[in-house]
C-alpha cells in the first residue's frame, strides 16, 4: 500500500473534530438562533473542559468567534465547512438507504463515513442516487 494512503486517512481524522463541531453548532443555531458550550456538553457528551478546548482550537483556526459567557458563532470559513460536512453526510446517508440500510443505521454509519469519503466515491455516490447502480460487465 502506499504511503501516502494513510496519509489522507491521518489527514481525516485530524479534520473530523472541527467538521463534527462546526456541523453541531450550525445546527443549534439553526435550532435555537444561537449555540453556547452548554449545547455541544450536551450533543458530544462531553465536558466542558473538552468543548472549550475545542472551542478554542477552532476559533485559533478561524472557524468560530466566541467570547467568555456569549453564544459561539460561526466565521464564514466555519460555515463553509460546516455546510460542506453537512452535504457529505447527506449524500452519504442517502446512499446507505438507498442501498436498504435502515434510518437508524445510515445515520450512524453516515456520520463516520462523512469524514473519510472521497471526492470521487461522493461523486460516484450522487451519481448512484441520481441515475442509479451501474451495471457491472462480468468477464
Amino acid at each position: 500500500m502506499p504511503p501516502r494512503t494513510h496519509h489522507r486517512t491521518r489527514q481525516d481524522h485530524a479534520t473530523e473534530v472541527a467538521e463534527d463541531y462546526v456541523e453541531a453548532i450550525a445546527a443549534a443555531i439553526d435550532e435555537n438562533g444561537q449555540c453556547r458550550a452548554m449545547d455541544l456538553v450536551a450533543h458530544f457528551d462531553v465536558t466542558h473542559a473538552t468543548v472549550n478546548n475545542t472551542i478554542g482550537r477552532l476559533q485559533r483556526d478561524g472557524f468560530v468567534e466566541t467570547a467568555p459567557y456569549q453564544p459561539i458563532a460561526l466565521t464564514a470559513k466555519g460555515k463553509r465547512l460546516a455546510d460542506r460536512s453537512q452535504e457529505r453526510h447527506e449524500i452519504v446517508k442517502a446512499f446507505l438507504k438507498r442501498l436498504g440500510v435502515s434510518d437508524r443505521t445510515a445515520d450512524i454509519d453516515s456520520e463516520g463515513m462523512e469524514h473519510h469519503v472521497s471526492k470521487e466515491t461522493l461523486q460516484a455516490m450522487q451519481r448512484a442516487l441520481a441515475e442509479g447502480l451501474p451495471r457491472i460487465e462480468s468477464s
